[in-house]
């Protein structure tokens, strides 16, 4: 019986590691990227911030560029109590060659980015918190000597028009750890293009 139960355990975490990714309350995964400053940046680095405003984005696909004037905000916004804006480009440069490093700092420089802009060269840290499209958030709150997964989807239910926005689903999940509840609800579908990793 003991052997089952073995079996049966070791099973399910081959499955998690296989299928990857967090779900809201599940713990963040760490991370040290470099950012387009030419420094790295470790998610650790915020342990003293109340949470993170994890976004994975790209240079490339409309979605993002829709919705990178907002992203810009929600930092200038939310940092202040606590919540700053991290941003990561999974893209392949080999698959989206306009996703290079050096295009990623021609960007950042350009929109003039007030938050970091990292480069998931390996593609591991998109993998790990199951990230699949640009843009799609992680809203991450500090718990004890980490953080774990809050709400994770979209950033609001209008991908391509800001006036016509009408439900602010980060803005709403930020609110909700402010008010110590939970955010209802805790995911949303991220609308966007696909992440270009090797695998797709």
């Amino acid at each position: 019986m003991k052997k089952v139960i073995l079996f049966v355990l070791f099973n399910l975490l081959l499955l998690a590691f296989v299928l990857g990714g967090v779900k809201p309350g599940g713990k963040a995964a760490p991370f040290t990227l470099l950012n387009v400053d030419g420094k790295t940046v470790s998610l650790s680095d915020y342990i003293n911030q109340k949470g993170v405003i994890l976004i994975f984005t790209c240079n490339t696909c409309p979605f993002t560029k829709a919705y990178e004037e907002r992203i810009i905000q929600l930092h200038n916004t939310y940092l202040s109590i606590g919540f700053p804006v991290v941003a990561i480009n999974s893209n392949n440069p080999q698959i989206s060659p306009d996703d290079s490093f050096n295009q990623m700092k021609a960007r950042a420089m350009e929109k003039n980015y007030p938050f970091p802009y990292l480069k998931d060269d390996k593609e591991e840290v998109c993998k790990a918190y199951g990230a699949t499209r640009t843009p799609q958030v992680y809203l991450l709150e500090k718990s004890g000597d980490g953080f774990r997964v809050a709400y994770m989807g979209a950033i609001d239910d209008n991908s391509l028009d800001s006036r016509s926005v009408a439900n602010r689903h980060l803005e709403k999940a930020i609110r909700a750890l402010r008010e110590g509840k939970r955010p209802d609800p805790a995911t949303t579908r991220a609308i966007g293009c696909t992440i270009k990793t090797e695998d797709n």
